[in-house]
């Protein structure tokens, strides 16, 4: 099921119109949890000062032979376009959209203001992603003398009047309920699912709306009989168990009877970091891929840095031309959040799984495993004197102060600068991500 889904007409009771009286508003006692998600984040964004643009179809992407498509307004949706599809077939789909270039920065920066607007109401605010979080409210509706509907409503008024921009809210008791509720509520609109109502929102839904049903999944319980949520909640779970298996037969149950347990987490820690880039032509020259591996090295290790953690396991993911995807890791002595070490386990890993005659399409690292950076560094036998954090250090310091590009390896100074490595994270919520684009 996609993250944007039509309200039924039988369920349009939960939706909260703009012009509907609050005393008519669906009952919100007990619906602590907000899922609040931009409207697409990156278009909408940029077209706060493009005006002329608004009813046209545009589209945010980058402008390589393989750039994919990083948020797309709801007119260039109408023609089927979506983000992370190719820029290609984007075109094919709407060629008279208006395709705009990213502008870097400018997503992060509104970003953290709307987040600090959610701070304002309550401590418990659990960011997925750039564009969208989770919120409890249940806390501060005696200290606001409000409810979690006029929250909603509240937040929606002031992202819209200090920001420029939509989002669209779902509220209900928990947070897989409120995240489908507020794609029900696309765009600029909020749902409200009663505690009461809960079972009876989720029966008629296909099973892709559980979350953790993916296509394989989905097949899965297709060839058993499960179709809708109500099938799924009406089984003996040990015939729903035999379908999908133990973990996943308990997990869905519980979700499609309008149970789950996971609170608004404030802090998920990182369980690891990484990059990767896409090239424009693939390529099978070590040298230039080592090279890439070293920009991602660089960049990953930076974030390790600023987040005050060190990773202890390396691993490079590798797409050939014919797109299969292969990841290998290799677990370091120590933990480090060193470029130079992390680059050494990343190209070592390269040399050993690169394929004959198979040019590779895209490559990437990622630091697993990660803790905490505050113990001392390990002193090595095998130190070949340089104090290479110490260097590294230095260098993101000059770059805070003079820009990204002021200091690089200079095995890299011959190279034009990449186009931005997709940066990713996974933290430990589990749910979907958001349907941006990352930069």
């Amino acid at each position: 099921m996609g993250r944007n889904t039509d309200l039924p007409a039988d369920r349009r009771r939960f939706r909260v119109a703009a012009d509907t009286d609050p005393a008519d508003w669906p009952d919100d006692t007990g619906c602590g949890v907000l899922h609040i998600d931009m409207d697409a984040f990156f278009a909408a964004v940029e077209l706060r000062t493009r005006p002329e643009l608004v009813h046209r179809p545009v589209v945010v992407a980058g402008s390589g032979a393989r750039a994919v498509v990083l948020s797309a307004n709801y007119p260039a949706r109408k023609f089927g376009v979506r983000s992370a599809m190719p820029v290609a077939q984007a075109r094919r789909l709407c060629p008279h959209a208006v395709y705009l270039p990213p502008t870097r920065g400018l997503y992060s920066e509104v970003s953290r203001a709307v987040m600090a607007l959610f701070h304002e109401f309550t401590p418990l605010v659990q960011q997925l992603s750039v564009d969208e979080a989770f919120l409890d409210v249940s806390g501060a509706l005696r200290r606001l003398r409000t409810t979690p509907a006029r929250i909603g409503a509240e937040i929606r008024a002031r992202v819209a009047a200090d920001h420029g921009i939509t989002c669209s809210v779902g509220v209900a008791p928990v947070k897989f309920v409120a995240k489908l509720a507020s794609g029900m509520a696309k765009p600029d609109g909020m749902v409200v699912v009663p505690v009461d109502e809960v079972v009876s929102f989720l029966r008629p839904l296909p099973v892709t709306a559980l979350w953790g049903v993916g296509e394989k999944t989905a097949r899965a319980l297709e060839r058993t009989g499960f179709r809708t949520v109500a099938d799924i909640a009406d089984a003996p779970i040990t015939r729903l168990k035999r379908a999908v298996g133990v973990a996943m037969g308990e997990h869905l149950h519980e979700l499609a009877n309008g149970r789950d347990p996971r609170p608004v987490e404030v802090e998920t820690p990182d369980k690891s970091l990484g990059a990767e880039h896409t090239f424009d032509v693939d390529q099978d020259d070590v040298s230039v891929l080592t090279r890439e591996l070293l920009r991602l090295s660089e960049r990953v290790a930076a974030t390790l840095r600023g987040k005050r953690v060190k990773g202890r396991t390396v691993s490079i993911k590798l797409r050939f031309a014919d797109f299969t995807t292969i990841t290998r890791a290799r677990t370091l002595p120590t933990p480090t959040d060193v470029a130079r070490e992390i680059h050494a386990a990343a190209a070592d890993l390269l040399r050993e799984n690169l394929r004959p005659s198979a040019p590779v399409r895209l490559v990437g690292v990622r630091v697993e495993g990660l803790t905490e950076s505050a113990m001392p560094e390990q002193l090595r036998l095998a130190d070949d004197g340089v104090r290479w954090r110490d260097v590294e250090v230095a260098a993101d310091a000059a770059r805070n102060r003079f820009g990204a590009q002021a200091v690089r390896p200079a095995s890299l100074l011959s190279e034009r600068p990449a186009s931005p490595a997709r940066s990713t994270r996974k933290t430990g919520d589990g749910g979907p991500g958001g349907d941006e684009g990352r930069t």
